[in-house]
């Protein structure tokens, strides 16, 4: 309940990016970081996000172009084709932020501790990991019995030496770039 959130911490805020609770020009810089895609009505929400800040809007997400281009694409091609439908295509942010507009790929280190797909791109044994796909919401998308049989098809070329061989480079990879992209829009 946040009438108990303790009142050294920051006042929480109740809002949804289509209707953010601040007046025009509030915020030096926003940021939205893997959330444009979960959004209602992405031209609202980033249309607030310009109208609440002064500088420059940053927005972390993924070039739906790109996702299937992983790996993981060969062991579970529906839970990335679901997640590239979800996300909004790179021109679309573009267009709709308007003005000088910079992209920028963003590389994935090694040890990323996020629970997106390609954080664990030279790391495949924590997709075995229950916990590991759920914190990716495009797997809770997907058909139990069908998850359970992308999760086989992986442990199995992972036993038997099949995965190494096709993309075992990758364990040796300090960072990745894959599908990760730095949106930022001045003013």
């Amino acid at each position: 309940m946040r009438s108990k959130r303790p009142p050294h911490l920051v006042r929480a805020v109740d809002g949804v990016a289509e209707k953010l609770p601040f007046p025009d020009r509030h915020f030096d810089a926003s940021m939205a970081t893997f959330t444009v895609h979960q959004w209602q009505k992405l031209e609202a929400g980033l249309t607030e996000m310009r109208r609440v800040t002064k500088g420059p809007v940053v927005i972390l997400t993924c070039d739906p172009a790109e996702v299937e281009s992983f790996w993981l694409s060969a062991y579970a091609p529906e839970v990335l084709a679901r997640e590239a439908r979800r996300y909004p295509s790179m021109q679309s942010i573009k267009q709709i932020l308007a003005g000088p507009v910079v992209i920028t790929e963003v590389p994935i280190p090694f040890n990323c501790m996020d629970g997106f797909n390609e954080a664990y791109y030279g790391r495949p044994e924590k997709f075995l990991e229950e916990g590991a796909r759920l914190a990716c919401s495009a797997w809770s998308f997907v058909d139990q019995s069908i998850a359970n049989s992308y999760v086989h098809d992986l442990s199995q070329e992972l036993d038997n030496g099949l995965w190494d061989s096709k993309y075992g480079q990758l364990r040796l990879q300090h960072q990745f770039e894959g599908s990760l992209r730095l949106i930022v829009s001045q003013r």
